[in-house]
């Protein structure tokens, strides 16, 4: 069993329910899920410094496959990568590891999408500019490796918003690799209106018992930032940075030696202090970007065979 490897995979997109789906089919007893959330194995062709903390992904094949050592050996194996979807490589070399694998992706309104990757990466510290309109009018300039946050250099696709809003080129690079009875394309309004439905269709195609009982939940909710120098200030004291930081953490070593309860302590900070709910949407700005992906809406539609322009409100756009 050292040598598992997952049997299913879901490969995105953020911001579309997918840290809820991973977390629902962590408790279904014939599932196996790696603790670490985002391995992102897969994507070669995307910076392992991305991600931080202990959580960050695993560096090796072996490192990989430790995730996986656990389960036994009448569970399913899956992992949950939302980098997956746009790497350029991550689908040929699943399939190259595991052709028989199945793949999950679950599709969220392109302009709503955008919006709340926005938020989440304010929130996350990896975008500076808090205005969506200057963040897109941006994107030419951080193509070319301008106008980045310092902690961007070296990975500046991150912020091309509506470069990975891109769904249909990315849904084509699994249909190439597998057959398209393996890839599952679940659509977020599903997710959101029939929750419970969802998961069952889910749990039918990795082949588990979808009668089971599983409570549901939200995760990853989409915030704002209420100061991004407050942020920094508790971030700084989470990651010990500075005197005072290390001072701060340092205590809290001594009143709480739970290293999961301190972070714990710090989310609970963050949340009550730094993140508010988030602003009002900008309506014309929502229309514009409706507007901008209006023909790669009408052609996803048609490749899934479903009328997503009606669903997705882009009828009558002018």
């Amino acid at each position: 069993m050292s040598e598992r490897l997952p049997d299913f995979f879901i490969v995105g997109q953020p911001k579309s329910g997918t840290t809820a789906l991973y977390e629902m089919l962590r408790r279904h007893p014939e599932v196996f899920m790696s603790k670490v959330k985002e391995p992102r194995y897969f994507a070669s062709d995307l910076p392992s410094s991305f991600q931080r903390h202990s959580d960050a992904p695993p560096l090796t094949y072996g490192d990989y496959l430790a995730l996986f050592r656990d389960a036994r050996a009448d569970q399913r194996v899956g992992e949950a990568s939302t980098a997956y979807i746009w790497s350029e490589q991550a689908a040929q070399r699943i399939a190259e590891a595991r052709p028989d694998a199945r793949l999950i992706a679950i599709l969220r309104e392109p302009a709503s999408f955008v919006r709340s990757m926005h938020l989440q990466l304010l929130q996350i510290r990896i975008e500076r500019e808090p205005s969506l309109r200057r963040a897109i009018a941006l994107e030419d300039a951080r193509r070319e490796g301008r106008e980045l946050p310092s902690t961007m250099t070296r990975w500046p696709q991150v912020l091309l918003y509506t470069e990975r809003a891109r769904y249909l080129e990315q849904l084509r690079r699994y249909r190439a690799a597998f057959p398209s009875e393996q890839l599952q394309v679940l659509i977020y309004d599903d997710w959101r209106a029939d929750n419970e439905g969802t998961l069952r269709q889910v749990l039918r195609f990795i082949g588990v018992d979808d009668t089971v009982a599983i409570e549901q939940t939200e995760a990853n909710p989409t915030v704002r930032v209420r100061s991004t120098r407050l942020e920094d200030m508790v971030g700084a004291a989470d990651l010990g940075h500075g005197t005072l930081a290390r001072a701060v953490k340092a205590t809290a070593r001594v009143a709480v030696p739970s290293r999961r309860l301190r972070k714990d302590a710090f989310w609970f900070v963050r949340r009550r202090m730094v993140f508010a709910e988030p602003p009002p949407v900008d309506e014309r700005l929502m229309l514009e970007l409706k507007r901008r992906f209006a023909p790669e809406v009408e052609q996803l539609g048609e490749y899934l065979g479903r009328d997503l322009v009606r669903l997705w409100g882009y009828e009558g756009l002018g």
